[in-house]
């Protein structure tokens, strides 16, 4: 998804910035070691191999939250990622060993059983034991020849996409020598599909209402993570900045991270809540906060509270409105829900970790200046399909996307740019700008076209000021998304696959 080594300017590789072209070169060197493999089983091997390299260049970054923050032992951190990358790369050694089995005999529909084999292990890998796909294919290319599909067929068929170029590349160059005319055929091919839509897709022009850009101010707070929820340190720092940061913003929208109040509302210091929402029920401004709720009774969750100005006819009321709440819906596993049995794992770690309680899926907008602001914490961005929930009435559908984030967990490394990506390749999916405000980073704003407009440095502590325009209209990915989930994806990935099969019985 992103380059995670700091060397590589020789071949114009940029740390932390999406490569699409190595993406493509690795998959048709995989695919070429499959289309010569001398079993379903050495295809299989080879595939899981790939995958569980693939994944550990992806996340190593979580031995920073298992061993430094969580205190894990060294050796058990590594084995805890390998095992995880091991795990997941189940699906890509079964999809693998499947191509191998029943890879047709032309080239072309050996090239579209592969791509569609390895869209099924990415889909599993969304789909199953709460979904992880972290790091898919796809989002190498958030800025390649192939971002234009985004809008028709999001990170996901952008990954078949990629898989099939790969593919008819692999397989085209390894057949005679007068394939190669074949091979680029095809690519051309590609790329003109892929760049037909670009001038008429999410092109829709702002209502009225959404003419005028609103202006924002997102709060970084660069609080230490080993500080971050200790009483005479990190707590004492937040409360603090982020109350002044409150206080003292000009922008028409103040957003603050992710627990940037680390402590529930009825924790928080005398008079400290009070302060803000009477800040924000007056005037021409409003606030999203990121905090914890709930109480030991009814559990807690991760969640982000709107305060803005009481409307005319609500201020007659002897009784103030409930502020506005968006509760995190999908939840970090081992982080904010411990999966069955693995309570032992939890208990090696100095972490606060615990059990949260699940909010709905597409969950109202906020409501503020014309626009409806679609809250997301963490890695929820990483769940196109569920954003598109919000989508399903194009009259309700959000304006502009909002990601509260704390990624703090996992030091100075390539995971801030992998969660840049991924928050842009939303933004050209559902041609929203997004807005987000993070611990440590990366604290920016991003345009329909996926494009960083706006952004802070990371791991340093500010307030980024700009202006954002709202967006309306319905991309045809948002469109099948919010109705039909990834079923449409699934149906092409089994389609392929059965016909894949049925064809090499006869």
């Amino acid at each position: 998804m992103a380059w995670p080594f700091p060397l590589g300017s020789m071949l114009g590789l940029v740390q932390g910035q999406p490569v699409g072209w190595l993406q493509l070169l690795a998959l048709a060197l995989l695919a070429g070691q499959l289309d010569g493999a001398s079993s379903w089983r050495r295809g299989a091997w080879l595939g899981g191999l790939f995958a569980v390299a693939m994944q550990c260049a992806t996340f190593w970054w979580l031995f920073i939250s298992l061993h430094v923050y969580g205190g894990l032992a060294a050796p058990l951190a590594v084995l805890s990622i390998v095992l995880l990358a091991a795990f997941l790369g189940l699906y890509y050694a079964a999809a693998c060993g499947l191509f191998v089995a029943f890879a047709p005999v032309q080239a072309a529909w050996r090239a579209l059983f592969f791509a569609a084999a390895w869209l099924l292990a990415e889909l599993a890998r969304v789909k199953f034991f709460t979904g992880f796909p972290w790091g898919e294919g796809g989002y190498a290319h958030v800025d390649g020849w192939a971002r234009p599909l985004a809008a028709w067929v999001g990170v996901h068929g952008l990954t078949f996409v990629a898989a099939l170029v790969a593919a008819w590349l692999a397989f085209c160059l390894l057949a005679p020598k007068t394939r190669w005319r074949a091979a680029l055929a095809g690519v051309a091919l590609s790329v003109t599909v892929a760049w037909l839509p670009v001038y008429n897709v999410g092109d829709v022009e702002p209502d009225p209402q959404l003419a005028k850009p609103m202006s924002v101010t997102l709060l970084q707070g660069n609080i230490p993570q080993d500080e971050k929820f200790v009483g005479g340190t990190g707590v004492v720092t937040a409360l603090r900045w982020y109350g002044e940061q409150l206080q003292g913003a000009k922008g028409a929208l103040v957003v603050a991270p992710e627990t940037a109040l680390p402590l529930l509302p009825q924790q928080l210091p005398e008079g400290y809540w009070q302060a803000l929402q009477t800040r924000f029920a007056t005037g021409d401004q409003a606030a999203l906060i990121g905090l914890p709720l709930g109480d030991y009774d009814t559990g807690y969750s991760n969640s982000v509270i709107g305060l803005k100005p009481v409307q005319p006819g609500q201020a007659a009321s002897l009784a103030p409105p409930e502020p506005y709440r968006y509760d995190k819906h999908h939840l970090v596993p081992f982080g904010e829900v411990i999966p069955p049995g693995f309570h032992w794992f939890i208990k090696l770690m100095n972490i606060p970790l615990g059990d949260f309680n699940r909010g709905a899926v597409g969950q109202p907008s906020f409501a503020w200046q014309g626009q409806r602001l679609a809250p997301n914490i963490c890695y929820e961005d990483l769940f196109g399909e569920e954003l598109g929930a919000r989508f399903v009435d194009g009259r309700q559908a959000p304006t502009m996307f909002v990601n509260l984030s704390n990624i703090g967990w996992f030091g100075n490394t390539v995971a801030i740019d992998q969660h840049l990506q991924i928050s842009r390749m939303r933004s050209l999916e559902f041609g929203r700008p997004m807005i987000r405000a993070t611990n440590t980073g990366a604290t920016v704003i991003i345009n329909r076209l996926g494009e960083v407009t706006h952004s802070l440095p990371r791991h340093t502590r500010g307030a980024l000021t700009g202006e954002v325009q709202g967006r309306s209209g319905i991309t045809p990915y948002a469109w099948w998304v919010g109705r039909f989930g990834l079923w449409p994806l699934w149906a092409l990935g089994l389609a392929v696959t059965g016909l894949a099969f049925l064809g090499r019985r006869r």
